[in-house]
């Protein structure tokens, strides 16, 4: 049997790292992101010789283990490994079969598409599939996030596994002992066509570590920086507007929304930016863009930018002039799923 999974990235367009404790927990979090149609994939089948296989297809790397002597070292394997040893020692009761999992992303890690996160969904989307394990969305998220979180100790907020689980627009809401509450939008059909005619990714090139940037965050919030923790209330009245203007489809609320999430972010950390980001942020506001926003963490990875549809292709001929890579993306309203062959 073979077991196929694949679950989508996300677009965080407001509110992000408001979802990171310790703010979260003191003060909750509300994220307004959106699934779109670039994915993380596995693949489980049986090893052919006996041995645990983890194959990181677009790295190019391959280890293998006598099952039970699975490591969690840090590396391009380590989600996998990770997945595999908690799923075997929590939910296997204690057996750990001979499974071969090959395992690849759209997105290159430190993207800001949340694509470690993603990945960890869709591999435990795969496992479940695979031993017929019965989690629902809320339990993928969750277990994904104690898996990435706690279990292998990477730093991080908890947006990315639901948006990955759920799809879709989604309104969420973090609180303290990692309580979350996912409030899926009914996005009209002509405010989703505007948005993705007025919606450009651009990829700048450059992956980075969204660990620091996170940590760096935390402990503004635990050293109770005024402006870090002022910026974050900000970002998480920001995520509510940007839920009503989608809902009403006021498009200058919403890029006036992400412009103003995305001065509040460059607050909360003094590595979110940085003089490239700068750079491109002037130059698309000069050739159409009326909002600016770094996916993710910041500090590099994919940018969105916000413009009237009609300025789009001089937004884009400028934008591929600029060393990145423009990529046509499209939101989905499906979160991660998994089918059987064989």
């Amino acid at each position: 049997m073979i077991v196929r999974s694949r679950a989508p990235l996300r677009l965080g367009l407001a509110g992000g790292g408001t979802d990171v404790s310790p703010f979260s927990d003191k003060h909750g979090g509300y994220v307004m992101n959106v699934a779109i149609d670039k994915y993380a994939y596995a693949t489980i089948d049986h090893s052919p010789n006996g041995l645990a296989q983890f194959h990181a297809l677009d790295a190019g790397t391959m280890e293998q283990f006598i099952p039970s002597e699975v490591d969690l070292a840090a590396g391009p394997l380590q989600l996998m490994k990770g997945v595999y040893r908690r799923i075997c020692e929590r939910h296997l009761n204690g057996e750990y079969p001979p499974i071969r999992v090959r395992a690849y992303s759209d997105a290159p890690p430190g993207s800001g598409l949340g694509s470690s996160s993603t990945m960890v969904v869709a591999l435990v989307t795969a496992f479940a599939e695979y031993f017929g394990l019965p989690f629902g969305e809320y339990e993928v998220a969750h277990l994904a996030y104690d898996i990435e979180r706690k279990d292998l100790g990477l730093s991080g907020g908890k947006q990315d596994q639901y948006a990955a689980a759920f799809g879709g627009f989604n309104f969420m809401e973090f609180y303290a002992d990692d309580r979350v509450i996912v409030n899926p939008l009914r996005i009209k059909d002509w405010i989703w066509a505007e948005l993705e005619a007025s919606l450009v990714l651009y990829f700048t090139g450059v992956s980075r570590s969204s660990a620091k940037i996170i940590d760096e965050q935390s402990r503004n919030i635990r050293d109770g920086n005024a402006g870090s923790l002022d910026a974050m209330f900000r970002l998480k009245n920001e995520a509510t507007q940007m839920k009503e203007a989608l809902l009403k489809g006021d498009f200058g609320k919403l890029a006036s929304v992400m412009q103003s999430g995305w001065q509040a972010k460059k607050q909360s950390a003094t590595s979110i930016t940085n003089p490239m980001i700068d750079e491109l942020e002037r130059m698309a506001s000069e050739n159409g863009a009326r909002a600016t926003k770094v996916s993710g963490a910041g500090g590099g990875g994919f940018m969105m930018f916000l413009c009237d549809p009609a300025d789009r292709v001089d937004l884009t001929r400028a934008l591929a002039g600029a060393g990145g890579s423009v990529y046509d993306t499209h939101f989905t309203p499906q979160g991660a799923s998994a089918w059987k062959i064989g």
